[in-house]
């Protein structure tokens, strides 16, 4: 091979990141090299990620593999004991040019490969400017990184540090240049986003940063945000919810579970009220409102009453985008030292919320038939409404804004008639 190739696990935050990794990386002058950017928010996470570099070493015995990310920034060594790769790039390392630029030689030893610092010490995060997102026809602006809570289960704070924000002057211009790029959709991404300006002067909030980009750059079509906390939730997000019609209808929680007291072995800031009395309130500013989340299912002390509060606290949200994730024990977290359930209770209990996600999912569809709606095409024959939900879009050229009559779905995505021509 020749050139750079980038291999992405995880969030939305890596896919950014991962950008920016290969223009820093093509700055250096590297070449013939595999950027491996992995996750660590559970084992398999890590497990997917070695069996990609060992697969990429076959099918390139030549190239110089990198790896970096937060599977590498909290086991560091387990990547540099692998004879495949060549080296190893903590979180902050991946984004300068002069990483790529002191890579080690061919041969070395595994601690020879390291350039691993303390993510801890980071107490700021430098904008990022990037003009292009390979194969997306959203653009994602990083806002913020790390988090300063420790819920008991996250190995996610060891690998991104502690919370820093991206000034909001930097970000305004960043959108502006993705918005000159032709880019109708932006997404603000980031580790704890509403924790957003808590360390900046005048603490603005993810909320006023969010007016402050729609109000500056008209030519931003649609804004849409990551996973969010909703106990962090501002009084200017809501506003948006309520008034902002280029604010997409859809968000992302973090809820985790629907059980009090796991919510509290946790240590997470909600309980499941917060999380229902939020919902209502987003849904009744804007009754189109759908809502994706995060939930884990087995985690160390769930009996089955605790995991039937987590299957009715989804269906109480109407959740409409489930993300179910089987607990995985991180070493080093308080949650690996609970008493844990047995793994094939745990997958049983995942399938099981996976299964009411996905009744919840066609509820959803079902919803929506009939409906107009716009849709933002993708690279790959589909695309997304304002609430994020998936259309059949075949033929269409991707990056286009169209409008459609939903007709109906197959379970898994909506199938539609346009209505007009293509917007411009």
């Amino acid at each position: 091979m020749s050139g750079i190739e980038v291999i992405t696990f995880g969030c939305r935050l890596n896919t950014y990141e991962s950008e920016v990794m290969k223009a820093q990386a093509e700055k250096a002058g590297l070449n013939n090299a595999i950027l491996v950017n992995t996750c660590a928010v559970t084992g398999e996470a890590v497990r997917q990620a070695r069996q990609a570099i060992r697969r990429a070493r076959r099918d390139n015995p030549h190239a110089r593999i990198i790896v970096t990310g937060c599977a590498a920034q909290t086991e560091k060594q387990t990547f540099a004991e692998m004879a495949e790769v060549d080296a190893v790039l903590g979180n902050e390392e991946k984004l300068s040019s002069a990483s790529y630029r002191s890579l080690p030689d061919f041969g070395v030893s595994a601690e020879e490969k390291l350039r691993v610092n303390d993510i801890m010490s980071v107490k700021a995060t430098a904008p990022q400017m990037v003009r292009h997102i390979d194969g997306h026809v959203r653009a994602f602006i990083q806002v913020q990184n790390g988090c300063d809570h420790r819920c008991t289960f996250c190995i996610i704070p060891y690998g991104r540090g502690n919370s820093r924000s991206v000034p909001m002057g930097a970000v305004v211009d960043q959108a502006r240049k993705l918005a000159d790029s032709g880019y109708r959709e932006i997404v603000l991404t980031g580790v704890d986003a509403t924790s957003y300006g808590g360390d900046l002067p005048g603490t603005p909030t993810l909320g006023l940063l969010a007016k402050t980009l729609l109000k500056q750059l008209p030519d931003i079509r649609r804004l849409r945000l990551s996973s969010i906390d909703s106990i962090e939730v501002d009084a200017h997000l809501m506003d948006l919810i309520a008034d902002e019609p280029r604010f997409m209808p859809h968000l992302h929680l973090s809820l985790q579970h629907g059980d009090d007291l796991i919510l509290k072995r946790m240590k997470r800031r909600h309980l499941r009220a917060d999380a229902l009395r939020f919902i209502e309130e987003a849904r009744r500013l804007r009754p189109e409102m759908s809502f994706g989340a995060d939930m884990i299912a087995g985690f160390p002390t769930e009996t089955e009453e605790m995991f039937g509060n987590a299957v009715r606290l989804a269906e109480e949200a109407d959740i409409a985008h489930l993300h179910v994730f089987p607990y995985s024990p991180r070493p080093g977290t308080p949650a690996a030292r609970m008493p844990q359930l047995d793994r094939s209770l745990v997958k049983e209990r995942a399938a099981r919320l996976r299964a009411a996600g996905h009744r919840l999912h066609l509820s959803h569809l079902d919803g929506m038939v009939g409906t107009r709606q716009w849709l933002l095409v993708e690279n790959n024959g589909l695309a997304h409404t304002e609430n994020f939900t998936l259309v059949a879009a075949p033929g269409l050229r991707p990056g286009e804004l169209v409008p459609a009559t939903i007709t109906g779905h197959n379970g898994k995505h909506l199938d539609m008639q346009l209505t007009a021509a293509a917007a411009a």
